[in-house]
């Protein structure tokens, strides 16, 4: 089985990422051989993702675990292309860092990654419903590091950066939101049926949503803003795995692990 293989690929990944990040802190303000370094290992990481594809012969999107995969890989990514904008040497490591957290999650608990894909997921809107919010989960969580150190640091000066985060984020959260409704309509007969699921979605958009507006509007204060991008952050985590705890979420429809 594939996925059995997968902690050579991580641990090679590991090994390029954890040597880009120590390059990177070596050289001000950018070094390019931590870029390649990191970037090979992200070359390799999606060589497992293609494999796994290929030989579940389906999307590996259906699993908590392979969510997972996504998201490690994305956050990696992100933390790569804002370290090559913005040349922030923390975010690099501390993305990677968190990158690393959900690749050792997945080895030391592996879902079960069969062929099998119930009907509803067979749908062409499968794909890019799944990674466009994982996406989004990525950049609004570097935009969470970078709130959560402009308060540790007492400074303004991620704010900017941040703005232009969570507009990416938002911006893909609301493509995902707006899949999943034509997905429904075409899976279940209707756009949205206040699932769980899609409730805590729909909290989480409006978060972020409020964020936009005091940005625009020049509200908040910057404790403020940063609580409120952690909320965000939270909220994301409970949309993403958090209900499949909930009581209610025994009947949802957003439950194919089983």
């Amino acid at each position: 089985m594939m996925w059995n293989e997968f902690i050579y690929f991580a641990l090679i990944a590991a090994l390029f990422w954890m040597a880009g990040v120590v390059a990177a802190f070596r050289k001000k303000p950018f070094s390019r051989t931590a870029f390649l370094l990191v970037g090979t290992g992200l070359c390799v990481y999606t060589a497992f993702i293609a494999a796994l594809w290929i030989a579940l012969q389906r999307p590996p999107l259906r699993t908590l675990g392979e969510t997972r995969l996504w998201y490690s890989f994305f956050l990696a990514g992100c933390g790569l292309l804002t370290y090559r904008k913005w040349h922030y040497r923390w975010l690099l490591f501390f993305s990677i860092l968190l990158s690393l957290v959900f690749v050792l999650i997945n080895l030391l608990k592996p879902e079960i990654h069969d062929r099998s894909l119930m009907p509803a997921l067979q749908s062409p809107w499968f794909v890019p419903h799944v990674t466009v919010y994982i996406f989004s989960y990525s950049v609004l969580g570097c935009a969470f590091l970078l709130a959560l150190a402009g308060e540790i640091r007492h400074t303004d000066r991620y704010l900017p950066t941040t703005d232009r985060l969570v507009y990416i984020g938002t911006a893909f959260l609301t493509l995902g939101m707006m899949s999943g409704a034509l997905w429904a309509k075409a899976a279940w007969g209707q756009f949205w049926s206040w699932d769980p699921k899609e409730t805590w979605a729909a909290i989480t958009w409006c978060v972020y949503l409020l964020y936009l507006h005091l940005r625009l509007y020049g509200k908040g204060s910057r404790t403020a803003l940063a609580w409120l991008l952690t909320i965000g952050f939270l909220c994301m985590q409970m949309c993403w795995y958090g209900v499949n705890y909930l009581p209610s979420a025994r009947g949802s429809m957003h439950i194919y692990t089983q």
